[in-house]
Order: C-alpha cells, then structure tokens, then sequence
C-alpha cells in the first residue's frame, strides 16, 4: 500500500515533507485511513504522524486546526456508526479521538479556539463519551480499540483548557461516572488508570473544591445500593477499580485534603469481600 510506504518513509525522515509534498494531501489520508482495521497503519503509521506534526513540530496553523477538528467530530470520524458495537467502526471512532486530544493540548498551550468552537468542541467529547458503546480495549484481530481510554486523554486535555470553568469540569466527571458504570463492560485494559488520570488532574490543579471532589467520589458508591444485577455488579467493580487507582496513584498527599477519606470509605462501600 502507498500511504503505508510513504509513511513508514516519513517516520525515517523524522515527518519532514519533501519537495512538492503537501500537507493537506497527506491529511486527506490520514483522515480517510485513520479507522483502517490494520492495527499497525491505524496505530503505528497515522497516530505517530498527526502527534509529530500537531504536538511536536506544530505544522498547523490555528486555523488549520481548527478545520480540521471539523473533520474529526463530524459523522465520518468520531460519530461514525456511534452506538454499533463489536465491530470494526470502533476503530474509526476511538482513533479519531486521539489527535483531538493532541489538538486540545496544542490550544491550551497556545490557545486558538473561539469560545463557541471549545463549546461545540466539549459537547461533541461529552457525547461521545456517553454514546460509546463498544468499550473492549485490546481486540485480538485489530489492536487496540480503547474508547473509554482514548476519550479519557481527551477529557483530560479538556479540563486544563482556559475555558474550562467548574460547571464543564462537573460535566466531565459526569461522563466519567456514566463510563464506569455502563452496563455493558467491566474494564480489563487498564482504562480505570486513564479515567482516573483527569481526577488526578483535577486534584492536582484545584480545578474543583475539595467538597465537590469529595462529593462526587462518594456518590460512585452509590451504585452499591442498586438492586443486584449484572448491569449493578459492572458498575460496582469499575467503580472500585477506578478508585483504587486514584487513592494509590495519589497517596498519602491527600490525607491532608480530606480526599484520601472520601476514597476509602467508598471503595469499602464498593467492596462486598471487605470485613466489616
């Protein structure tokens, strides 16, 4: 395949274009390849193409980034057959997610988005997150499919942003609590740790009052008390998992917060084996 030479051609050559290349060209396929079932141009070829150029050597204008934001959040990428699962659309969806966290990365260290187009831009992820149905990580015949981890590193790059007033950071943890206890999957990949990362976030940055953090991680006990079923024994399990990651990943720090607490209560809550 021609993209995949001319790629693996860049890659050597360090993603500099030679004489009469375009960059839009190489857009357009990327764009149009970036959900190829080949786990190894999707994941291996594009991805490190559009993180050389968007977050390293920042071949984009403000503009440019913007148009092609457009082209990420439209019904052919990161809407694409949004709801199907199982099959290989995910791929399209959950790769289209990883330059729009590049992108989100490059605007809150040069920030460029209009205020409406961060708006459009947070209710598109927000979405997303929420209408993902295929939540498997790694898939035996096509790699990594990853949406709750994918959406996870954009939510995070979305929090950090200028824009992101407390009102946007309470929306995101709410989409990160409707991903935990979906009814469909226990996550086994690790993507506890990546939603956990934009908690870490929060706390490190004070983008939310302790009694607002402590409030949240407190209600995602709440499940406990659902009547048992399967969709029930998900949420719990995801919802211990996910704060075993960030009491650990946090540490006795947060002792002095108050958080650390919070953690713990809820995770015995969570847990039926705990001795109580």
């Amino acid at each position: 395949m021609a993209l995949i030479r001319d790629l693996q051609r860049l890659e050597e050559e360090h993603y500099q274009l030679r004489e009469g290349e375009e960059l839009q060209g190489f857009v357009t396929q990327l764009l149009h390849y970036i959900g190829d079932p080949d786990p190894h141009l999707r994941d291996e070829l594009i991805y490190p193409t559009f993180q050389a150029w968007i977050a390293e050597q920042k071949r984009f204008t403000g503009r440019e980034l913007t148009t092609l934001l457009e082209a990420l959040t439209d019904d052919q990428h990161l809407f694409y057959q949004i709801g199907n699962e199982k099959d290989e659309s995910v791929f399209t969806r959950t790769f289209s997610v990883l330059p729009i966290a590049l992108i989100l990365q490059r605007h809150r260290k040069q920030p460029f988005l209009e205020q409406k187009e961060f708006d459009r831009l947070k209710h598109a992820l927000l979405r997303y997150y929420r209408e993902e149905k295929d939540l498997r990580g790694y898939v035996t015949d096509g790699g990594w499919a990853h949406g709750a981890s994918h959406g996870a590193d954009a939510l995070d790059e979305l929090i950090q942003c200028p824009e992101s007033d407390a009102a946007v950071q309470l929306e995101v943890l709410d989409a990160v609590k409707g991903m935990l206890q979906n009814d469909r999957a226990i996550f086994c990949d690790e993507d506890d740790e990546r939603m956990a990362t934009i908690v870490d976030t929060m706390i490190d940055q004070n983008l939310l009052s302790q009694n607002e953090l402590a409030d949240w991680i407190e209600g995602l006990a709440d499940c406990s008390e659902w009547p048992r079923s399967r969709s029930q024994r998900i949420a719990c399990v995801n919802s211990k998992n996910f704060l075993r990651s960030l009491y650990f990943r946090r540490g006795v720090e947060d002792d002095r917060k108050g958080l650390a607490a919070a953690m713990l209560s809820s995770e015995e809550r969570l847990n039926r084996y705990a001795i109580r």
